[in-house]
């Protein structure tokens, strides 16, 4: 008996690549996400029937949008039957996609995944309704893959869901690119839901493994998309720059036992160096904008520490000086924060520790500057307060191994080696 010509991980593939940008199209033909998601999912059942007898076909995901095409106007007009009203609307809808440009085209498809991309992440939703609309109609994720990356039971991310979409339907969010005028503020909310989604997966905020891999995959997917959409935006290209740089550091972030391991004690050997130079070349393409935002400095940051053959020779003076550009375009406790980390390198721990209390309040439950608190106290060798402030860190975070991390470090300030 012949082997299949294509086998379920090369369809998984396609589907991976496609799902969004079949997605993207049919919304634009027939208005209605629900009709979309349907329409693909069901041409893909037909490939996964028919590509391993057939072979994979030229275009996969002409083929996928032609399918799903079909089978949504066929559904249209059998639901339509049952109601007059329902008839004239698959009509119409029939007309409209007898109209639709050739799933080819790619001029449109380019488009019509812009439009989605903002649809998704309209201001109007709320931002975890916006991670999940991302993941779901963009990445292809299933509501139980969604619903396992963020740690919420599967139906209330199917809730979550079925209500973002409720409200763009019944609000009226216009499918479609922003105005010029708005642009700028709705590409930001673009490019925080994908940064967002990179975050949770790099740095996971409960659970029991720090880093989240299919999250990190799957935002940089993201991010190289928006690129491809945008080539002409920097700061879609300082994104992804600053995911690829940060992602190239997951091998060492983590311990054999799956332990937190920090920046200065990471094994360089075994970071990626082709996400690194990839990465870099981003940046010096941001460079040559000369249109600096707060993703191209921080990738720039991060360029400066790939640089690094060790922790050692970091020129953290570079690094200052970047916070300093970053505080100056997007001021936030947050960025503070990190800047004194690079001051306490150049000055000393004190000079750190001085920034970090003049924070004050601004941090209270963020675990991260309690902990580079501790860290700093631990080096100036008040060991006692360090303890207090592992111990405020603790009760901050949910990640089962930045909680063991930080025990470790609370009983090596009490003392207990």
């Amino acid at each position: 008996m012949d082997e299949p010509r294509v086998g379920a991980r090369e369809v998984e593939r396609v589907f991976r690549a496609e799902y969004g940008r079949a997605v993207s199209v049919l919304v634009g033909v027939f208005g209605d996400i629900d009709v979309a998601e349907e329409a693909v999912q069901d041409a893909f059942t037909v490939a996964v029937e028919r590509w391993p007898a057939t072979g994979l076909p030229p275009s996969p995901a002409g083929w996928i949008i032609t399918t799903a095409r079909n089978r949504a106007i066929d559904r249209l007009r059998r639901e339509a039957t049952r109601d007059e009203r329902q008839a004239q609307a698959a009509a119409l809808l029939a007309a409209r996609a007898a109209e639709a440009r050739d799933g080819e085209d790619e001029g449109a498809v380019r488009d019509d995944r812009l439009r989605l991309i903002f649809t998704c992440c309209h201001p109007s939703l709320g931002t975890g309704a916006q991670v999940a609309l991302t993941l779901r109609l963009l990445g292809g994720l299933t509501t139980a893959e969604i619903a396992r990356a963020f740690l919420v039971p599967e139906p209330t991310m199917a809730q979550r869901l079925v209500r973002a979409k409720n409200k763009i339907r019944q609000a009226g969010i216009p499918y479609r690119v922003p105005y010029e005028s708005d642009l700028p503020d709705r590409l930001r909310a673009v490019l925080s839901v994908v940064y967002l989604i990179f975050n949770e997966g790099y740095a996971a905020s409960s659970g029991d493994r720090l880093v989240r891999e299919p999250l990190c995959t799957e935002a940089i997917r993201l991010g190289r998309l928006l690129v491809e959409l945008m080539p002409d935006e920097p700061e879609a290209l300082g994104l992804l720059a600053l995911m690829l740089l940060s992602d190239s550091r997951r091998a060492a972030r983590v311990s054999p036992g799956g332990g937190l391991v920090l920046l200065a004690d990471q094994d360089r050997s075994r970071w990626d160096a082709a996400l690194v130079a990839e990465g870099q070349e981003l940046v010096r393409r941001c460079l040559r904008r000369g249109r600096p935002g707060p993703y191209q400095i921080q990738a720039a940051i991060n360029a400066v520490h790939s640089d690094a053959p060790s922790a050692a020779a970091t020129d953290w003076p570079q690094i200052v000086v970047l916070y300093d550009q970053l505080a100056a375009i997007t001021p936030s406790p947050v960025v503070a924060l990190h800047r004194a980390v690079a001051v306490a390198e150049v000055e000393g721990p004190a000079a750190g520790l001085a920034l970090v209390d003049a924070l004050g309040p601004e941090l209270t439950g963020y675990h991260l500057s309690y902990a580079i608190r501790a860290d700093l106290l631990r080096r100036l060798g008040r060991d006692t307060e360090a303890a207090d402030a592992y111990e405020a860190a603790l009760a901050c975070t949910g990640n089962a191994a930045e909680q063991d991390f930080l025990r470790a470090r609370n009983r090596e300030a009490r003392g207990g080696g």
